[in-house]
């Protein structure tokens, strides 16, 4: 039997966009991606996949505008064939900082206008995310100015120990299910 599930990292293409909080994403698709020895392809939604104990994973990095995320995403989920409840979306959030990430099914998009339009495209917010902090904007900085920006030096030297604990998590999750995911993120985070 072949099981299928889909991670699919949100984030802004382009180089103008790589390595900001907004595609952390990305990021941690990108951290699976070379774990796993997969190899990415197509234009308009770069996609990899990889065999995880008998169960194929497939990444996808939707190459729209986050906000438009949805689409490529629903697309994915019917050309092959996997259901909802082995859909993981990766995505930034604001409200953790950095160095933290959680994940659960379910829930609103909060004010992330990517989680917005999967949650539009697919119908129903019964799905899993892996949401990757990346900390309020300073006082006097925009949120969309804050989400576009480069992590810190301090940041960046961090970074490894957090993509690796979220593709632990993400490996968890397909594994073993969302509980055992939860523990490998909530009981190791960055102190």
């Amino acid at each position: 039997m072949d099981e299928r599930w889909l991670v699919a990292g949100l984030g802004n293409p382009t180089r103008r966009y790589a390595g900001t909080r907004h595609n952390a994403g990305f990021l941690v698709a990108d951290r699976l991606a070379g774990r796993h020895g997969a190899r990415w392809r197509g234009l308009t939604t770069r996609t990899a996949s990889f065999e995880l104990d008998g169960r194929t994973v497939l990444l996808a990095e939707p190459q729209w505008s986050i906000n438009l995320s949805g689409r490529p995403v629903a697309a994915l989920l019917r050309r092959h064939q996997v259901p909802v409840e082995r859909l993981l979306v990766v995505q930034d959030d604001l409200d953790f900082p950095f160095g933290t990430a959680r994940l659960k099914r379910g829930g609103g998009p909060g004010g992330h206008n990517g989680a917005r339009s999967v949650h539009r495209a697919l119908g129903t917010a019964d799905y899993a995310r892996l949401r990757v902090g990346v900390g309020r904007p300073p006082k006097g900085t925009r949120v969309d100015e804050w989400v576009v920006q480069r992590f810190s030096d301090a940041e960046r030297e961090r970074m490894p120990e957090l993509l690796d604990r979220c593709a632990d998590a993400v490996a968890a999750f397909v594994l073993r299910g969302l509980n055992r995911a939860q523990d490998v993120l909530h009981t190791t985070d960055a102190r």
